[in-house]
């Protein structure tokens, strides 16, 4: 690699500089450096200071806060890259949104937020002078304020950073569909160790110059993490810079620790990669067929915890593993300690920076870009504010046509993708579908028809033989749930929509991306007035687990949505649509929500359809409700009530009732089918829960239930915990039994089975177990019957397989 990479070479083309000077005056080199200075101050009042916040006495251990929790070795380095945007930002008027992806990073972002303004402006407590300055520094990290990582409290921020790994992917989803966007992305070398972050950098072959925005992505090199070195930073210059080249990336060295030279160096660089991100932008949109360019990077290696204390009571602080938070954290206690920090704080020559009211440097502040150029007031970082809402066409006009109810077969999931097939069509510049290899196993494949996957990396021509690839296409799949789920994130935060759809079973690989998802939207909704409301996450569990012949028992796991339901209920919504109307008005619902994660589970496979479409809208709107049609308790008190929740716990319950029907015509059954899981919670603890009446009109107390459910038993229990007398419920689901079995056999090793179903209300109605006695025999049977069959002809009876519903 030439110097010129490596950001030593001579000055970027187009500015008058002397030869060898660099792209920067000594002027702009010492107010940059000012500007820089100041950023660390705050950074380490942030960590330390509850008081005296410009120094003008010596510190004293009142001034010290009680709790120090920060994050002090990369804020340096995300500054001095904020620093340098700036200075591009203001000079060119560009259109940049900052991603910090080390974790406690928050005082690198928060410091630079501060002297933009945006911060006060946000929070007007926090003005720019020494009292603001004051609230500003001891709010950090301080038991009821905000957190060390760059929470949704911070403007200009959409990634949070607490769990790491997301950060590129994050940044990638932003710049899809955003032209004009630059999204400089700061990875931190430790979080670049994680899986997500890993499979991240392939997003460069998803990215299209002639549409869609550019990632500028900063790995930053400072070589440790809590008490360890970082991979990346204990191989060789040649095999990282290998390594990014492999990835695609054309990289480019920041190195060194004289922050004289790094400046230069870093302005020369940057110069260099927004050059050739413009010139690569400019190619592809001259031209009809765009092709994937190799995009820059930066490697900027500089010391963990630079310009901080270099050694401490004989330890290296400066440059290892001990300056990754707090460098010394008894400063109340110990005087020279105290001293230290004093020294460390002065060493920034404060005086120089700030008058004697606290108020920044005129000649400094002037540095900032203003308004909504300033990344810290960028809009696309409340992406709210940019949000249109879709134009959707009418779900109704996909609907499955059902005359005789429980008769027509009919893949659920199909007529959803030729409705999102239209959504796309309508909106070609906000809206795209995310997932696995998977759009067409899950029956989306109609989507294909107005638009193809986005594929930027080399074209074959058997591609064009059903290979559904197009360097304009809008559907993205790849084989990482992170990475999608990631772009997906981006791209709603900056204020567009979308949905994520993978199998039931995998969907496990997102649990904690879900999770901090969730946490941002929850803060974002319920304690930030500021931030507008975002389209919400959509997620589409398919393949479910009651379909999984030929997978096994690694393809059966349906507690995706247990995990949903721990989370805070404002932002939380989980659908299970009984067949493919009430899944089309369910999914039109949730397209049109926002600031939540809507979970919809809904089998690939044919079904039984149930609703016509005015029955389906009546249902999805009540959430549950008594299917008259299944039942025999009209105008008479119910003997029991059989209740359902998922496609196939639902054509399973439906089977026992028509069992029960002709063989107990004298029963009482109420059949309940639950659509919105939530329902089955208080309306205290969710927004779509139900009151102690509406629960105890479906299901009166002292009658048994026997409630047929899609997932684990124990779900049904905790969500209902508040209303129904637990000796009355009884639960059927999935037990974690099966392997390669026929649909039916899997119901019977997990005993949700009809004839299960039927054995149960014998069991629990009273007086039945005497006067049934026969009938329970038959069930029992039957189930070994069935067993046996599946086991010789690889297949359920045809009974069973084409079992419709007698309406």
């Amino acid at each position: 690699m030439s110097a010129r990479e490596r950001g030593q070479g001579p000055s970027a083309p187009g500015r008058d500089r002397p030869q060898g000077e660099g792209p920067l005056t000594a002027r702009e080199v010492e107010l940059m450096n000012a500007y820089w200075r100041a950023c660390n101050y705050l950074a380490v009042g942030m960590i330390y200071l509850q008081d005296n916040p410009l120094l003008h006495r010596p510190l004293v251990p009142a001034d010290v806060k009680h709790r120090l929790l920060g994050h002090w070795g990369a804020s340096p380095a995300l500054s001095f890259t904020w620093v340098h945007l700036n200075r591009l930002i203001v000079e060119q008027g560009l259109d940049v949104i900052f991603v910090a992806g080390p974790g406690h990073g928050a005082p690198g972002v928060l410091g630079p937020a501060y002297l933009e303004g945006t911060y006060s402006e946000v929070y007007p407590d926090k003005s720019l002078d020494a009292e603001g300055m004051q609230k500003f520094f001891k709010q950090f990290s301080f038991p009821g304020h905000i957190g060390s990582h760059v929470t949704p409290e911070t403007p200009g921020s959409i990634h949070e950073g607490g769990e790491l790994g997301y950060s590129l992917s994050h940044a990638y989803g932003m710049a899809f569909d955003n032209p004009d966007l630059i999204v400089a992305c700061v990875v931190g070398d430790g979080e670049a160790e994680t899986g997500p972050l890993a499979t991240a950098w392939h997003s460069n072959k998803f990215l299209n110059p002639a549409r869609d925005g550019a990632v500028l992505p900063i790995l930053n090199l400072n070589g440790y993490k809590i008490a360890n070195p970082t991979i990346l930073s204990r191989i060789s210059q040649e095999e990282l810079e290998a390594l990014f080249v492999g990835y695609g990336y054309k990289p480019y060295f920041v190195e060194g620790s004289d922050p004289t030279q790094m400046h230069q160096k870093m302005a020369e660089t940057l110069e260099r990669a927004v050059e050739e991100i413009k010139a690569l932008q400019k190619t592809a949109r001259q031209t009809d067929t765009p092709t994937r360019p190799r995009w820059p990077m930066i490697v900027l290696r500089s010391p963990k915890g630079w310009t901080g204390p270099k050694e401490l009571d004989g330890h290296k602080l400066e440059g290892s593993w001990r300056s990754h938070q707090v460098p010394f954290g008894d400063v109340r206690d110990n005087p020279s300690h105290l001293k230290a920090l004093e020294d460390w704080m002065r060493s920034y020559r404060p005086e120089e920076l700030f008058d004697a009211q606290g108020r920044l440097n005129p000649e400094v502040r002037a540095l900032a870009p203003k308004g909504a150029r300033r990344m810290s007031a960028n809009l696309h970082a409340n992406g709210g504010l940019l949000r249109k809402a879709l134009k959707l066409p009418d779900f109704r006009d996909y609907a499955v046509k059902v005359g005789q109810r429980g008769t027509t077969l009919h893949e659920n999931t199909k007529p959803l993708g030729e409705f999102l097939r239209d959504i796309m069509r309508d909106n070609p510049t906000n809206f795209r579908v995310f997932g696995p290899d998977e759009t067409a196993s899950n029956r989306l494949q109609d989507i294909y028809k107005v638009s193809k996957k986005t594929w930027m990396a080399t074209l074959l021509p058997e591609d064009a033989d059903g290979g559904e690839l197009a360097r304009d296409g809008r559907v993205m799949e790849m084989l990482s749930e992170h990475t999608l789920l990631g772009w997906l994130e981006g791209y709603l935060l900056t204020g567009r929509h979308g949905l994520f759809h993978t199998y039931e079973a995998f969907a496990h690989v997102i649990d904690s991306m879900f999770n901090q998802h969730a946490k941002w939207l929850d803060i974002s909704k319920n304690h930030v007035s500021w931030r507008a409301p975002v389209a919400s996450e959509n997620i589409l569990l398919s393949s479910t687990v009651w379909r999984q012949d030929h997978n096994g028992f690694s393809h059966q796991d349906p507690g995706f949505i247990d995990l949903v339901t721990n989370k805070s209920g404002s932002v939380t919504r989980i659908y299970l649509p009984p067949d493919a109307n009430t899944l089309l008005v369910v999914a039109d619902q949730c397209l049109r929500s926002t600031d939540c994660v809507n979970v919809i589970v809904a089998d690939k496979q044919k079904h039984l359809q149930f609703t016509s479409m005015d029955e389906a809208i009546a249902h999805c709107a009540k959430g549950m409700g008594i299917w008259k049609r299944a039942s025999t308790d009209v105008d008479a008190e119910p003997d029991v009530i059989m209740a359902s929740c998922g496609d196939v716990a639902t054509q399973e319950a439906l089977a026992a009732a028509s069992i029960l029907r002709e063989r107990a015509p004298n029963l009482k059954l109420r059949f309940v089918n639950i659509v919105d899981l939530f329902k089955l919670q208080s309306s205290a603890d969710h927004p779509h829960g139900s009151t102690q009446r509406e629960i105890e009109s479906l299901f009166p107390r002292g009658k048994p239930i026997i409630f047929s459910f899609h997932g684990y038993a124990s779900l049904i229990h905790k969500l209902a915990y508040r209303f129904i007398d637990h000796e009355d419920l009884h639960v059927h689901g999935y037990k974690e039994k099966g392997n390669i079995n026929t649909p039916f056999e899997l119901a019977i090793l997990n005993e949700t089975s009809r004839f299960h179903l039927v054995i149960d209300v014998i069991d629990r109605v009273q007086g039945m177990q005497a006067k049934a006695g026969h009938l329970k025999e038959e069930m029992k049977n039957a189930l070994l019957d069935n067993l046996a069959y599946a086991h010789a002809h690889g297949r359920d009876r045809p009974e069973i397989a084409d079992w419709t519903w007698p309406d």
